[in-house]
């Protein structure tokens, strides 16, 4: 099965964000957090993890700044609860952590941390274990389902780690 939306990689990041899988208008047009509600976007430029505020079109510019995208679930796309059971493949996370070797793993949103970390018991913020070598952090999902949890406080904290 093929991925709905590629990896950005590159040797040598300072963070890669790993989320859950793909949404539904990102698959439509093939680019990452493409929905217009999402927070995404803005929040990196907020936050100072961009120099700029980047599009969807411009994923491939996270490179620039570092900064690498990935998701648990890369053969299916929609809300976390429309994903199908054994879709995510930790494995292949693991695979390109360990590949690739970036400083610090971010995950956006609980339930991409709770599927690659296997626990349910998450919080924002860093992580007490490692992932592939990397320090791990989980920050609030942007996506506009994600609503009533969104807080950019975590989102501020991992920058200023990384910075």
């Amino acid at each position: 099965m093929s991925d709905v939306l590629p990896d950005i990689l590159a040797p040598g990041l300072r963070l890669l964000l790993c989320g859950s899988a793909a949404g539904r208008e990102s698959a439509r047009v093939g680019m990452p957090y493409a929905h217009p509600g999402n927070r995404f976007w803005r929040t990196l430029e907020e936050v100072g993890l961009t120099s700029r505020r980047l599009r969807p079109e411009d994923a491939p510019a996270l490179l620039d700044d570092g900064i690498g995208l990935t998701d648990v679930c890369k053969t299916a796309f929609g809300a976390d609860s429309e994903l199908p059971a054994g879709a995510d493949d930790v494995d292949r996370l693991r695979a390109t952590v360990d590949h690739y070797r970036p400083d610090t793993l971010a995950f956006v949103g609980k339930r991409a941390a709770q599927v690659a970390l296997g626990r349910r018991a998450i919080a924002y913020g860093p992580q007490p274990e490692r992932f592939g070598g990397a320090e791990t952090w989980v920050v609030p999902s942007t996506s506009g389902l994600a609503v009533r949890f969104w807080d950019v406080q975590p989102w501020r904290q991992l920058a200023a780690r990384v910075a």
